[in-house]
């Protein structure tokens, strides 16, 4: 399949998509069409831009930069806008462009590491723009249609489709039980929401991924978070800006898998493997003596700790010497800005 991008507000355009995917030309479409149509048109205009500009100082700002912009889309009557939480972390100033182009200040509501989402809400009424239903993503076969949508000054939809779904690690001690993976790609995926053809959400654009077959294929693609992940933690989410899942231990290591090992690929200055020793090239063997070979297993046996700032013992691999380090860990949500709001 082609990447198709399509204009904003396409209903033409749409409609051929519909065509296409459902297996009849779009002139002799049948009345059917019209609603999902309708759907998927009132879904591409709660899709909006979000600029933001990071706080002085943000530790974040070393990796993410100050300034930032990705998509978000309106699922709340109030206003409320699901985002990918890498966005608004440590934001200074926020800024939603809808898809006539209005600007509104926004202010940050919410930011879920465990999850990655982010929640930001406009600070004036968001005037003539429905805010889409959540969906299910059970339901879904590799090979289905989908389209994805970005917001702000350039927005656009685009056709893609589910190639796989699986358990998905992230080098920075970040881990999903079921990632979405689509391809074709979209570049600007930061914030953008998936849509099914019923205009119901399905996730979050996280990342752009190499392999989003999984495996050893090679297939470039795009990482979105499930909408299902959100369900049981919204209410939570706006009542404390966080979940309970969020506050667990973080070392500052970003690792990735070679030949079956952790290797230490970054580490940040300010975290407790810094503080240890810890540098780029050593190599993670175990974790409280239990051996580990996978980010999956190191991050469960992690995050199995019932306090954030709990020691942690690491085998570490350092040039051709083994050694044991005592690390105390630290609740990231603690070591972040936190916004104005939340």
């Amino acid at each position: 399949m082609a990447l198709l991008r399509l204009a904003r507000r396409p209903a033409a355009l749409l409609l051929l998509w519909l065509g296409a995917v459902c297996g009849a030309p779009a002139a002799t479409a049948q009345p059917g069409y019209q609603a999902m149509i309708d759907a998927l048109t009132r879904a591409n205009e709660a899709v909006v831009g979000i600029e933001v500009t990071a706080a002085d100082g943000a530790r974040s700002a070393e990796t993410l930069g100050r300034q930032r912009s990705g998509s978000g889309v309106v699922i709340g009557p109030d206003g409320l806008i699901l985002t990918i939480g890498y966005l608004v972390l440590e934001a200074d100033a926020i800024q939603v462009v809808t898809h006539d182009h209005r600007r509104l200040p926004a202010r940050a509501v919410a930011h879920d590491l465990a999850t990655g989402f982010g929640l930001i809400r406009p600070l004036l009424p968001l005037r003539g723009i429905s805010p889409v239903a959540l969906g299910a993503t059970a339901p879904l076969e590799p090979g289905e249609a989908l389209l994805a949508a970005v917001g702000g000054e350039d927005g656009s939809i685009a056709m893609t489709q589910l190639v796989s779904r699986r358990p998905f690690s992230g080098y920075w001690e970040y881990h999903i039980e079921s990632a979405l993976f689509t391809s074709p790609p979209l570049r600007n995926h930061s914030g953008a929401p998936l849509f099914n053809q019923r205009g119901e959400l399905l996730g979050i654009g996280s990342l752009f991924v190499g392999d989003a077959l999984g495996g050893d294929g090679r297939l470039p693609g795009n990482m979105f978070v499930p909408v299902d992940l959100l369900k049981p933690i919204l209410a939570e989410l706006q009542q404390t800006g966080s979940t309970r899942s969020s506050h667990r231990p973080w070392l500052g290591l970003s690792s990735a898998e070679q030949s079956g090992r952790l290797h230490v690929v970054r580490v940040n200055r300010e975290g407790p493997a810094h503080a240890a020793g810890l540098v780029p090239g050593d190599v993670v063997l175990a974790i409280d003596g239990a051996p580990v070979s996978t980010l999956e297993a190191f991050y469960k046996k992690l995050w199995s700790r019932a306090n954030p700032d709990d020691e942690v013992q690491l085998t570490i691999l350092k040039g051709s010497e083994i050694r044991q380090l005592t690390l105390k860990g630290v609740d990231r949500m603690t070591t972040l800005r936190r916004p104005a709001g939340i």
